[in-house]
């Protein structure tokens, strides 16, 4: 069996309305132009996740759901994963018990999370940023602890 796990750096945020709350930010025009490219690139690799989990922040929940209308799935809300660090979001993951998890969420968690998979080949995830991790095992326990067989990453612009 194969564990993918695919992590997703929210799309760029608006700063616009000083009165809104973090948690209440929407998505620049630039952010609303990338996440539904950045869906569209995750299909057509032919993956097919069973799940996508998503910080409650409107602006990780406008980006699930791009996603989510682009590979035919629903979107789950975790308020926990709002400013989750990477222990954490691995956490959500191994409880789903899916093959296949999309997980969108925030910096700095994703950023360390994708930096220690990737062995530090992945310094940063932009906003957009896509990287994917693949594991030949059938336990998100035992994958997690161990090495991917492989990563992937990919960011608006390249």
């Amino acid at each position: 069996m194969t564990l993918t796990l695919v992590l997703v750096r929210h799309a760029k945020s608006d700063w616009g309305d000083p009165f809104l709350t973090d948690h209440d930010r929407p998505l620049s025009d630039r952010g609303l132009r990338d996440a539904p490219v950045m869906a569209r690139r995750l299909a057509e690799t032919g993956l097919r996740p069973e799940v996508i989990l998503a910080s409650t922040a409107v602006r990780a929940r406008t980006t699930a759901e791009a996603f989510a209308a682009e590979l035919g799935i629903a979107v789950s809300l975790d308020s926990e994963l709002y400013g989750a660090p990477a222990a954490a979001l691995l956490s959500a993951v191994a409880a789903t018990q899916a093959s296949a998890v999309v997980v969108v969420a925030h910096d700095p968690g994703m950023t360390v999370l994708a930096e220690r998979l990737s062995d530090g080949g992945i310094g940063h995830m932009p906003t957009c940023a896509v990287a994917t991790f693949t594991w030949h095992e059938d336990d998100w326990d035992v994958a997690t602890a161990v090495e991917p067989a492989s990563w992937d990453f990919d960011a608006p612009g390249r």
